[in-house]
């Protein structure tokens, strides 16, 4: 029987460094990058907060295969009009030296209201993502999958971790990002909701009492999208290899997938608290795919990779209706050689030198892209 696994569309939103390849400090380059690069990818080329930070949209991919075809094509497009302008791109979500204090703030009106609303909370924000939509047409189902889907968050952020350094500082953690973000309000693992109609009373609310202009303002690390038919999860850090970025992309999908199914067949997953979910999360952060998890429903901790090994399993009666078993595979790559954040601290430690620890994220960024234009610096 047919499962209408076809619904669950991508969508990827991923946020690159801009770099000066002399002194591998983030650059206030984005006027140029966007005046280079905007006339052929239009709206797919965003300006973000920082003018040392550019973001990227696919557009709304059917499957894996899809979605990388077009990260692919978005990494080297923005990489090679950074050449040009004798710029780098960088993959990883946080810069290892480069200071906040130093990095100018774009003129848009969006960013200087959040930057009047926030202050320091905002200007400091210098931390990069990755974010995948997935399309949910049946809103109420939406909030069903999203309720279930939490427990998980945790999960796919150990696989993620790029963000181990801070202000020059090995930071002991392996997403510092998840630490920088928590200062802005609305953040973090969400409560549930009963109903699509509920979540939309709450945003009314906030948007009555002047909280937040629009839905957008929630940053949760996973929330259903105001304005499009999609969740956006949100908790990730942005993989700084292309492959490690469609794997989890790959298993995000596989994951809503499997949730619906279980509900199709009068089943379902079952919903913990957000309490419950945190202390996975910090567990996340901190230590990575290196650390341990508490399996909820045993009560008990487990290594991660045997939890992600677990989830790898759950989702497996899909992955190849959906196409994507090949990507899906790949988390066990991870699994195996680290995440970025853990090839970082590597490097860091056989050299000592975060400029090479630079060095080596600007070369993976395109790595398995074909290689940029050798032009400009």
């Amino acid at each position: 029987m047919p499962r209408n696994l076809e619904q669950f569309t991508i969508g990827v939103e991923e946020e690159y460094q801009i770099v000066d390849p002399d002194t591998r400090e983030l650059k206030s380059h984005i006027s140029a990058l966007l005046e280079e690069a905007g006339a052929t990818l239009g709206d797919a080329l965003k300006p973000e907060m920082h003018q040392s930070v550019i973001e990227v949209g696919t557009g709304i991919c059917k499957n894996v295969q899809e979605a990388r075809a077009d990260v692919a094509r978005l990494r080297k497009a923005v990489a090679d009009a950074a050449r040009k302008g004798g710029m780098r791109i960088a993959a990883a979500s946080s810069h290892p030296f480069s200071d906040w204090r130093d990095q100018a703030i774009t003129d848009r009106e969006r960013y200087h209201n959040i930057v009047e609303d926030l202050q320091d909370v905002a200007r400091g924000n210098l931390v990069f993502g990755l974010h995948c939509h997935i399309g949910i047409p049946d809103r109420d189902l939406a909030i069903e999958i999203f309720n279930e889907a939490r427990y998980f968050l945790p999960h796919i952020l150990a696989l993620s971790t790029s963000s181990p350094f801070w202000l020059g500082r090995q930071t002991g953690l392996k997403s510092v990002r998840c630490i920088v973000f928590k200062r802005f309000p609305r953040t973090g693992i969400p409560e549930t909701f009963r109903s699509w109609g509920e979540f939309e009373s709450y945003v009314d609310t906030l948007i009555k009492t002047g909280c937040i202009d629009d839905g957008k303002r929630i940053w949760w690390d996973l929330r259903p999208h105001s304005f499009f038919n999609t969740i956006e999860f949100r908790i990730c850090d942005l993989p700084t290899s292309i492959d490690d970025t469609i794997a989890i992309v790959a298993l995000i999908q596989a994951l809503v997938a499997k949730l619906y199914v279980l509900r199709s067949q009068d089943l379902g997953f079952r919903v913990y608290s957000s309490a419950l979910i945190e202390e996975n999360k910090w567990r996340a952060y901190r230590y990575g795919i290196h650390g341990k998890l508490i399996d909820f429903g045993m009560k008990a901790e487990k290594p991660t990779p045997d939890l992600i090994e677990e989830l790898l399993a759950f989702v497996d009666d899909v992955v190849d209706e959906l196409g994507s078993r090949k990507e899906v595979e790949h988390v066990r790559t991870i699994l195996k050689r680290g995440t970025s954040a853990d090839r970082q601290l590597e490097i860091y430690r056989e050299t000592n030198d975060l400029k090479a620890v630079v060095d080596w994220v600007v070369a993976e960024t395109t790595a398995g892209i074909e290689a940029p234009a050798a032009t400009g610096a």
